[in-house]
């Protein structure tokens, strides 16, 4: 059976707080909306509260992805259209590539010992256009956004499609590798397969969400990886 780790892209993989900045940045002066840290912060805070309302069924997509604009534009007092913001902001966003540290030396170091795989809740065309921008598809199996596949990160179902996609999976020889308690953690609870969370802050973990695994920089990694497949290892007789 193969060794399979399933990645978060965004702040695991690629730094998304840079990629939003700059296409915020980069829409709000498009607009001719006032372009501040202040701005940028309190953007950045609406969309991480839309996207956790996704994570729990309480939004979809759909409304995640105008709700935001809506909101941030009420909240500075300006009036832009959400629908142009959205177009314009998606575009930029698809653009952006800034790597987390070390990310594109373990993966270099990684895929040629594990099969990897990209697991997201990222709008796909967005993704899709980072990924290419990063030149790191070659790296991956297989690569799963939740656009696509129709349900997102943390529900189970979501899981279960990737399982299915993936031959010969195992759970006992997967580990997922994200740094969010509230989708990859949670996911990885959700459907019964090991998890690592990326926590260069050290930011506390929920008390009902607890990964098997944590580290605070990329390079720990393949200590983790040893030591969970090792244990696999003598757990499948192998």
């Amino acid at each position: 059976m193969p060794n399979i780790i399933l990645f978060d892209l965004d702040d695991t993989i690629l730094d998304f707080h840079k990629s939003e900045k700059a296409a915020i940045t980069e829409t709000m002066s498009q607009l001719g909306a006032p372009v501040s840290e202040q701005n940028i912060a309190l953007y950045s805070k609406i969309n991480d509260s839309m996207w956790k309302k996704l994570e729990r069924g309480e939004l979809t997509r759909a409304q995640v992805l105008l709700n935001r604009f809506e909101e941030f534009f009420g909240a500075v007092g300006i009036e832009c259209s959400p629908l142009s913001a959205k177009k314009l902001y998606e575009h930029y966003l698809s653009e952006q590539c800034f790597f987390i540290d070390g990310a594109q030396e373990i993966l270099k170091r990684l895929y040629l010992e594990y099969e990897l795989y990209i697991i997201s809740n990222g709008t796909a065309h967005v993704q899709d256009g980072r990924i290419a921008a990063a030149g790191i598809a070659k790296y991956f199996k297989d690569i799963f956004i939740s656009d696509k596949i129709g349900v997102n990160k943390p529900s189970r179902e979501f899981f279960e499609y990737c399982e299915k996609q993936i031959p010969d999976f195992d759970k006992r020889r997967a580990l997922i590798v994200g740094d969010s308690p509230s989708s990859d953690i949670l996911g990885g609870i959700n459907a019964g397969i090991a998890t690592c969370r990326f926590n260069p802050h050290k930011k506390p973990n929920p008390e009902d969400i607890q990964p098997d695994y944590e580290i605070n920089s990329l390079s720990q990694l393949p200590a983790v990886l040893d030591n969970f497949f090792g244990k696999a290892d003598k757990q499948t007789g192998n």
